[in-house]
């Protein structure tokens, strides 16, 4: 699962260019939106988009729960991990 984190910190830097920041530098329960690192919504799409292309997984972000899976980097990989399971 620190693989998968890893890889999702890569793409938040890399799809929301945010040059200043390393993957180390993102805490895995700190909050992406708001305080954290401070995303807004549009960020959420750019973001839903390019884990989308990364790990084939889709997400609805319209959701009430699109709000849980996007809030952390944790969160975010365990929804991946949760989807991939379903796929086998």
């Amino acid at each position: 699962m620190d693989e998968l984190k890893q890889e999702i910190k890569e793409v938040i830097i890399s799809s929301l260019q945010l040059e200043d920041i390393k993957p180390e530098n993102i805490a895995d329960g700190e909050p992406l939106f708001n305080e954290g690192l401070g995303l807004d919504s549009i960020d959420a799409l750019e973001l839903g988009v390019a884990l989308k292309k990364k790990f084939g997984i889709k997400f609805t972000l319209e959701s009430e729960d699109a709000k849980k899976v996007f809030s952390s980097v944790n969160s975010i990989a365990e929804y991946i991990f949760a989807e991939r399971a379903k796929e086998k």
